[in-house]
């Protein structure tokens, strides 16, 4: 693969990570060789080498891949840089294939992240039984419950149990043939099993595995040809006794344009729910990293109050709770200053003013309609005329990115409308955004707006 193919590629890739993340993550991107099948990037620190092989690993070997199909996984390297050698952070690790690379007869996985192992996992009342559940499929005795089906919001874990669990499977039980891959790479390798005419191998391949672990299942919900194959996937492996490990979202009934047969088999297992984090587990949480970050930055010192006060207000997630507390210990040692509450506020600004509010259906409906000028009960009326119909369908999407409420609920909220008329609005506000700098603009106002 060429410099100029790569740059290609790489422009190709904004359109399915999404304009933020691509200049964030992809931009800083450069092709340094391919030797030996690897690919081997440069960036700017090791951090972002491991967050891009996490995130974004497994889509672009796939489409490296599709120009150079000698490359076998690919390597992130950080360039000698003062970024790095300020903030010391984990070297990242090539995005490559469990049990090997992608050659034929061997089942292309996604990495384990190292620190996901269930030493790390913060128990608390929120998620005791998906822990308990996943500590129980890790042992690897006999199937008890299957498929084990964990599900939740952005942040509660799920991807921290699953990785654990194949972490824990290859340690005690390596006879075992252990899996783990998102629904985004079965099927991508499902789209190339059909592009090469090698499904046959491809069967064989996911039929022979002993523990198959598909995390955020939600993505194969609409692709008619993918969801046929992992059906019939699935019932091959539980007529074998073998084990099944899903993550998802949302419940496998509230997982819209999934086939009814495949919410039947998904439900015949056993379904948890992992709940958002309470104030003690948040607290644990927070203890918990922040132990670990002390070996770090050695002689960094934290004032008393600033983990209570961080647990207390970053409620969201734990994905933004860890992020929260990575800025402030890199910050505070950048600048040299000891980790106080005055700096954790000054620091954390964005990210405490966001947790502050909770933005309502109705609030995002208001901003709207004053936004373009219009009356609300047009909005939300029946009327089709593109003047009330574009104010409506950007409604929707801020509704379905800025509120945890479901589609069918955003739907009658809107005079009553289909849930599929909300995922038509919701899809179409999102293509228009990358094509329409006004759009893009409008929906950035808006957003800047509510959370202000």
């Amino acid at each position: 693969m060429t410099n100029e193919q790569w740059g290609q590629l790489k422009s190709d890739l904004q359109h399915s990570v999404g304009k933020n993340n691509y200049k964030s993550w992809i931009e800083p991107l450069e092709l340094d060789n391919v030797s030996d099948g690897v690919a081997t990037f440069t960036v700017p620190t090791s951090f972002m080498g491991n967050y891009i092989s996490q995130n974004f690993g497994d889509l672009i070997l796939y489409r490296v891949g599709l120009i150079t199909p000698k490359v076998r996984r690919i390597h992130f390297q950080a360039s000698q840089g003062k970024a790095e050698a300020s903030a010391p952070a984990r070297q990242s690790k090539p995005a490559t294939a469990s049990r090997a690379s992608l050659t034929d007869g061997q089942i292309p996985a996604a990495p384990l992240d190292d620190r996901f192992t269930f030493d790390t996992f913060v128990v608390g009342k929120p998620n005791e039984l998906a822990h308990a559940a996943a500590k129980r499929v890790a042992e690897g005795g006999p199937v008890t419950f299957n498929p084990l089906f964990l599900y939740g919001g952005v942040g509660l874990g799920k991807t921290h149990l699953m990785h654990a669990i194949a972490w824990e499977l290859r340690q005690k039980r390596r006879d075992l043939n252990v899996v783990y891959l998102s629904a985004e790479q079965f099927m991508y390798r499902f789209v190339q099993a059909l592009r090469d005419r090698k499904m046959m191998d491809f069967k064989e391949m996911f039929r022979s595995v002993d523990v198959l672990m598909v995390d955020d299942v939600q993505f194969i919900a609409g692709k008619d040809s993918t969801q046929e194959e992992f059906f019939h996937t699935f019932n091959a492996l539980v007529d074998q006794n073998k084990q099944i490990v899903i993550s998802a979202d949302r419940a496998p009934g509230e997982i819209e344009n999934l086939e009814d047969r495949i919410k039947s088999r998904l439900q015949c297992g056993l379904v948890v729910d992992l709940h958002p984090t309470d104030y003690e587990l948040r607290l644990g949480i927070l203890q918990s990293k922040s132990d670990r970050y002390s070996a770090d930055y050695p002689g960094l010192h934290m004032s008393d109050g600033v983990l209570e006060f961080l647990a207390q207000r970053i409620s969201t997630n734990v994905r933004v709770l860890e992020g929260a507390l990575t800025r402030l210990y890199a910050f505070a040692s950048l600048v040299g200053h000891e980790i106080t509450l005055e700096l954790a506020q000054d620091c954390l600004a964005d990210i405490l003013r966001a947790s502050d509010r909770k933005i309502s259906i109705d609030e995002i409906q208001r901003q709207v309609s004053d936004h373009y000028n219009i009356r609300l009960s047009d909005m939300i009326g029946p009327k089709r005329v593109r003047t009330f119909a574009r104010p409506r369908q950007v409604a929707m999407f801020l509704c379905k990115q800025m509120t945890s409420r479901s589609l069918p609920e955003i739907g009658r909220r809107f005079g009553g409308r289909d849930h599929t008329t909300v995922m038509h609005g919701v899809r179409r506000i999102d293509e228009l955004r990358q094509q329409d700098a006004q759009i893009a603009e409008d929906l950035e106002m808006l957003r800047r707006s509510l959370e202000g």
